[in-house]
């Protein structure tokens, strides 16, 4: 098997004038695994000859266009003694056609799978989540002086694990009139306006999903797409951020916000290698 090693790049060089030239930007491409696979039957030709089938058929189906226009990718998911796994998602691109030799092809055969990866990276097959949340407030004076318990929605620090930028999901939960996140390492920001929406401002309990790859926004409505609110973000400035590995200085700010108001964060990290 080959293609489980770190991405190949195409860097884009500047010529410098005392020679030699100047890295402007890598570029990583998109990845190729071969991957044997050896099909039995134990014994038994038609057995055999059904497993060459359904799995021939799994494997060409990544190429067929669905009813929403799209091709689907496979998972291709490598687990580790320790518990851990990495996935990657496929395309078929060659290779099910048997070693061509005499024997093979009765009850048993092998291939050499070629699959194509959009995009390079392997990635965690569990989450990460981190929530905020406002919490209920309480009379500073009453009955003494105090100061209520809550995760504060403002200024915090995103701990992301692996080797590559991920691209995160959103999910606020509402009473909120604005919603600003602002990555304060690199100064890229994206409001929502629910006005712009026509909708008015997000209620106590309701939500909106911010997707960063593919760009998405959708209210959460009951129904399995949602409603489509990208109306509500602050073209052109708006940028849906990812999140570098590493430490990553982040603001959340709800205006409008109160009790119930919170944002959830999931990512998976990305890794190199699998």
């Amino acid at each position: 098997m080959s293609g489980l090693g770190a991405a190949g790049y195409t860097l884009t060089t500047d010529p410098q004038p005392r020679g030699g030239a100047r890295l402007r930007h890598a570029q990583p491409q998109p990845r190729t695994i071969v991957w044997p696979l050896y099909v039995y039957g134990h014994n038994d030709h038609m057995l055999f000859t059904q497993r060459w089938r359904e799995l021939a058929t799994a494997f060409t189906r990544t190429l067929r266009v669905g009813p929403d226009g799209r091709r689907t990718p496979g998972t291709l998911t490598i687990a580790r003694p320790d518990g851990t796994s990495r996935s990657v998602r496929v395309f078929y691109r060659e290779g099910f056609d048997g070693q061509g030799k005499r024997g093979s092809g009765l009850v048993s055969d092998a291939v050499a799978l070629v699959l194509w990866c959009e995009d390079p990276y392997w990635q965690d097959t569990q989450p990460v989540t981190v929530h905020r949340e406002q919490g209920v407030g309480r009379d500073y004076l009453a009955p003494y002086p105090s100061v209520s318990s809550s995760q504060v929605l403002g200024a915090t620090t995103l701990a992301v694990p692996g080797d590559a930028v991920v691209w995160p999901e959103w999910r606020i939960t509402g009473p909120a009139s604005e919603i600003t996140f602002t990555h304060d390492d690199t100064g890229e920001a994206f409001t929502l306006d629910p006005s712009k929406t026509g909708h008015g401002n997000l209620a106590a309990g309701e939500q909106v999903t911010v997707r960063t790859d593919p760009a998405q926004i959708r209210l959460q409505d009951g129904t399995a797409d949602g409603v489509n609110w990208m109306s509500a973000l602050n073209w052109p400035e708006g940028v849906l951020w990812g999140l570098a590995p590493g430490q990553n200085a982040v603001r959340f700010e709800l205006t409008g916000s109160g009790p119930g108001s919170a944002v959830d964060l999931t990512f998976y990290p990305r890794y190199e290698t699998a």
